[in-house]
């Protein structure tokens, strides 16, 4: 019997459909333990003899690859593959999918859900509250604000549509779209960073994005919200201009190091959620269809 590794933290909580699909087609199913992302001799333990994976975010590395010599797919159950050592992979012979539509409207109601959140102050009164404090705390209106999208993928746009009906002022930065999309305006991202009430990320690779210099950029008592990789922002030099009062607020789905237990816990003007971006229900059973799916595609099974 073929062996199914599945390294997601969750996997069939909602639907046992695409878990009852790899059965049906023989295949013996290992899923992970731990509920958390995997460290590397973690997978290698949880992975060794499968011929598939359907991945989470854990680093899908050559040495992890060549080291699992009977895999064939790997089968991301999410967006991004920057995970993946994707030339190495084609090196070796594995065939890699993802899932890029199913999680799109779960992030993009996320982002708009935490602005909202971070204007009202929504979270931090209702902790003030179950402290025993009453306090009314004055928020703003997302209606009109300028809000400056980095990255202008599907999640991106998806956002954009959203905040339409609320009037707001829309640019995006991104490098590979060309301008006018949507009828929106590109910008440079520093340019773009000095223009915006509110930025929200929504890029497919970890790179570092947002640092020292481009906080110095942002307009003081912005607000800025990542949904889309953990690493894009400086964590420690986002600590300090909240702590400062330069930013009114920030909201993070994703952090360099899952579980966080950084600094950021300190602050009341920051949202932190536990990389819940596509954790909406049917979001969740819908990309673990495609995964299976997927999978069994790249494994010649119809």
């Amino acid at each position: 019997m073929h062996k199914i590794a599945i390294t997601t933290t969750t996997f069939g909580e909602y639907d046992k459909g695409p878990l009852n699909l790899l059965s049906e087609n023989g295949f013996q199913i290992i899923q992970n333990p731990y509920e958390r992302k995997l460290k590397k001799d973690e997978v290698l333990a949880l992975c060794k003899d499968a011929v598939g994976i359907i991945a989470g975010t854990e680093t899908l590395d050559a040495d992890i690859m060549e080291t699992l010599v009977n895999l064939k797919v790997v089968s991301r159950c999410g967006t991004g593959v920057d995970n993946v050592a994707l030339v190495d992979a084609d090196r070796i012979g594995i065939k890699v999918y993802n899932t890029p539509d199913a999680p799109t409207s779960a992030v993009a109601e996320l982002t708009i859900g935490l602005m909202l959140n971070l204007l009202r102050h929504v979270s931090q009164m209702g902790n003030e509250l179950k402290m025993g404090q009453w306090k009314k705390r004055m928020g703003n209106l997302l209606c009109e604000k300028r809000v400056g999208i980095k990255g202008f993928g599907r999640i991106g746009r998806k956002v954009a549509e959203l905040l339409r009906p609320f009037g707001c002022e829309i640019a995006y930065a991104d490098p590979f779209v060309e301008d006018g999309l949507l009828g929106l305006q590109r910008m440079s991202l520093k340019d773009m960073l000095c223009w915006a009430d509110i930025v929200t990320i929504h890029v497919g690779v970890g790179d570092r994005l947002i640092g020292e210099k481009e906080f110095q950029c942002m307009k003081e008592g912005a607000l800025i919200i990542n949904t889309s990789r953990g690493g894009v922002v400086d964590e420690s030099v986002l600590y300090e201009y909240l702590k400062n009062g330069n930013l009114s607020g920030a909201a993070l789905d994703v952090f360099e190091e899952e579980p966080y237990f950084g600094a950021l816990k300190e602050l009341d003007n920051v949202i932190l959620t536990p990389h819940i971006g596509s954790y909406a229900k049917e979001a969740r059973v819908e990309m673990e269809r495609q995964a299976v799916e997927n999978l069994l595609k790249g494994l010649g099974i119809s």
